[in-house]
Formats: C-alpha cells, structure tokens, sequence
C-alpha cells in the first residue's frame, strides 16, 4: 500500500482520489509517522469482507466423510437393537 506525505497528499489530491476510489487506498504520514488510511467509500472493511470461500481448493472432504470411523461409533453407543 502506498504511503504518501502530508505535502505530496496536499499537492495530489485529486490523484490520490481517484486512486482511492478505484480501490488503491494509501496511507497519509506526516514526517514518516502514519496518520490515516484512504480507501473508497464502497470498500468493505477487513470486519466485512465475505469469507465464504476462503479455503475453497485448499481443502479435500472426503466422499465417506459422512460414515467415517461408524463403526467405532457403533462399538461405542451400540446398535440400538
């Protein structure tokens, strides 16, 4: 992410605003210490962002996933006959 100074963002901000509203935040630092993020309205914050999906190839379910280990199960509760 982009870190301007409090000068540059000044000069440029019409720039820096148009970058941000395409989805390019950046940060605005005064003397090299960060201030403020800039980032499009529409963003969603990090709390908001979907997860659905997230792991999606990363991870294998197995066809028996649903009958794993049942007849340990069976041993341990019986059959119910």
């Amino acid at each position: 992410m982009e870190t301007v100074n409090i000068h540059e963002a000044k000069t440029h901000l019409s720039r820096l605003v148009e970058k941000a509203a395409r989805g390019e935040s950046f940060i605005i630092a005064k003397a090299g210490k960060p201030l403020v993020k800039v980032v499009a309205l529409d963003q969603p914050s990090e709390t908001e962002k979907q997860r659905i999906g997230f792991m999606t190839g990363e991870i294998v379910v197995p066809d028996d996933f649903d009958r794993m280990v049942s007849d340990e199960i069976e041993n341990l509760f019986g059959t119910g006959a």
